[in-house]
């Protein structure tokens, strides 16, 4: 089992910025990916961006492409999303989650977190 805490959502204002973390515990070592999704309220869960635990390979959605970026410490287990020039349509529910393969696919996913609130303001 992979145990997932995210930390640090809140409100901002457009343009501002605001940094997630997402700290790993337990078997760690089975994990191969670890990706940011969010979900708003009646809509399936979206793709934000993930990062290969190991090599260090990142993917983003094109919505947050120049704008948000993933990035990891291995020493504290832990990976983080750099959310600047924040949106109003990026406000949802943030979620960490690890997979023990190569996948962007929420259903690939093996571990979640329990979530956390962004909300951008206009």
């Amino acid at each position: 089992q992979v145990q997932l805490v995210e930390s640090g959502g809140g409100l901002v204002q457009a343009g501002g910025s605001l940094r997630l973390s997402c700290a790993a515990s337990g078997r760690t070592f089975s994990v191969y990916t670890m990706g940011w999704f969010r979900q708003t309220s009646g809509k399936e869960r979206e793709f934000v961006a993930a990062i290969r635990w190991r090599g260090g390979s990142t993917f983003y959605a094109d919505s947050v492409k120049g704008r948000f970026t993933i990035f990891r410490d291995n020493t504290k287990n832990t990976v983080y999303l750099q959310m600047n020039s924040a949106e109003p349509e990026d406000t949802a529910v943030y979620y960490c989650a690890a997979a023990k393969g190569p996948t962007t696919e929420a259903l690939g996913y093996d571990y979640w977190g329990q979530g956390t609130q962004v909300t951008v303001s206009s």
